[in-house]
């Protein structure tokens, strides 16, 4: 190992035990009057407007957005790639101002802590509690395989420690202090992370741009490098292909559980509002900054020997940045994978532990409930780290391009979540039987689609999202004639 690599693997090191120790202290000096449920996997509703933005914008920004996204902005597609990146620029500003206010409102009605607890409390349904929480764990564990890939190639990519070592680094310190530290840890870890990413992107701008030689430079590199940058610039991606990207990283996000349950867990309206211009801001800089830094990095050196796009990003900053400087950047893309692959392992957590083991294997047996409720933290931590662990194991043969995995996963679960979420917050003839039918419906059709229908670049998460839209409407039509329990009537609207 080279003395730049050693310098740049102490400040990694440095980095993610600073996280780990902060998380966990943070998470100690939550308010002792919560319950052990809500402290671990809510953090007790009390998030300001900074932390809001911050763990939201974080958690929504993975691997794809900081290594994978710009990696192939430098290498293949110019700025279509910057282009097209633009459209999670409102996602923050979006979910929190179409689901904040009332899923904050119902959630605090009826007790719900988990975004399946809230669709349990809508709709009263077993079977829809059962489906989601299962979809939602196949779909985070393929998620997290490709945050946990990006996490071990970053440290393996820069310090020459072989993957698997370098993942065991990054996956137990992810999976440390989201364990032991519950929902009140990832909060304070992701505000961390976003003010870390917010940082990089700025040095990542700069640098770029000196070693450029300013934008008439990287202009003439970019037409040596990628000939024809300029030309055609949204004829790289069919028609279909932009629709689907803007339907999958834009509105769809709506769905996406591990944003929805951050609009649980803020303080009050004002807290809400904050959050929303402040993460706007801060998504608009982080992504669209990388994705334009990243196509730009493109001018600059010939990077024909890099094994995948995934490689490009660390390779760059190495060749640019002064080697103290080049440790703190690479700590931003770690920053972004840790931030979305602890929010996971925590939904993943409670998907299993409060969804499913306190609804269906304690239920109301009062022997049962009582050593659920003394022993929650631990059955959440051990949990946690069983599911951590596995999802390393699977990670060890990691695949080639993170991105594609990290977008499946995605499309999946706004396929499994967005109509019952969306559905039911805003449309009284939603039935349980509409949930469940689109819940499953879309997912079935999403996953076939991926695999089997090629029409114009569209990508199956259209048709999920489409096939769900008309299994909820029509079915809640046909089965919502008696109208709703009055008990959902009053907490839920």
């Amino acid at each position: 190992m080279t003395t730049n690599q050693i310098v740049i693997l102490s400040i990694f090191i440095v980095y993610l035990a600073f996280n780990a120790v902060i998380g966990i202290l943070g998470s100690r000096r939550a308010a002792n009057s919560l319950s052990s449920e809500k402290k671990y996997f809510i953090g007790g509703r009390g998030m300001s407007g900074l932390v809001l933005a911050m763990t939201t914008m974080a958690t929504y920004t993975s691997v794809s957005s900081f290594v994978s996204g710009p990696g192939a902005a430098g290498l293949t597609y110019g700025y279509a790639q910057a282009w097209i990146a633009a459209v999670q620029v409102p996602v923050t500003f979006l979910v929190l101002g179409v689901l904040g206010n009332k899923l904050a409102i119902v959630s605090r009605r009826t007790g719900s802590v988990t975004v399946v607890g809230y669709l349990k409390a809508r709709y009263k349904s077993d079977a829809l509690v059962i489906i989601t929480s299962v979809l939602m764990v196949l779909f985070f564990v393929a998620q997290m395989i490709s945050q946990f890939t990006g996490g071990g190639t970053l440290i393996s990519s820069i310090t020459g420690l072989d993957f698997k070592t370098s993942l065991l680094i990054f996956g137990a310190v992810v999976i440390a202090y989201t364990a032991f530290g519950g929902f009140t840890a990832v909060a304070i870890t992701d505000t961390i992370q976003g003010i870390v990413m917010c940082i990089g992107t700025f040095l990542f701008l700069f640098f770029v741009l000196k070693a450029g030689g300013g934008l008439a430079g990287i202009d003439a590199g970019l037409q040596q490098n990628l000939p024809g940058v300029y030309d055609n610039l949204f004829a790289k991606y069919q028609p279909g292909t932009l629709v689907s990207f803007w339907i999958l990283v834009g509105f769809g996000t709506i769905g996406l559980p591990q944003t929805a349950v951050r609009s649980m867990g803020f303080k009050d309206t004002k807290s809400l509002h904050k959050a929303m211009w402040i993460g706007a801001l801060t998504c608009s800089f982080v992504i669209v900054g990388m994705h334009l830094a990243g196509t730009w990095a493109g001018a600059l050196v010939d990077t024909a020997e890099l094994p995948t796009s995934d490689y490009f990003i660390p390779y760059i900053i190495q060749q640019i940045m002064p080697i103290g400087l080049a440790g703190i950047f690479l700590a931003a893309p770690m920053a972004a994978v840790m931030s979305t692959a602890d929010s996971l392992l925590i939904l993943a957590s409670a998907a299993i532990v409060k969804d499913l083991y306190r609804n269906y294997i304690v239920k109301d047996d009062l022997k049962k409930l009582e050593n659920y409720n003394r022993n929650v933290k631990k059955f959440s931590v051990a949990f946690t780290a069983v599911l951590g662990v596995v999802v390393m194991i699977l990670t060890m043969d990691p695949p080639d391009i993170i991105f594609f995995l990290n977008l499946f996963a995605m499309g999946g679960l706004e396929c499994t979540f967005f109509w019952p979420l969306v559905g039911g917050l805003f449309w009284k003839k939603g039935t349980k039987q509409a949930a469940v039918i689109s819940s499953l419906g879309a997912a079935a059709v999403y996953v076939f689609c991926y695999y089997n229908v090629k029409v114009a670049g569209i990508n199956a998460v259209v048709w999920g999202l489409l096939a769900g839209g008309i299994l909820y409407f029509v079915s809640g039509l046909i089965t919502g004639k008696k109208g709703l329990d009055q008990d959902v009537l009053d907490k839920c609207f």
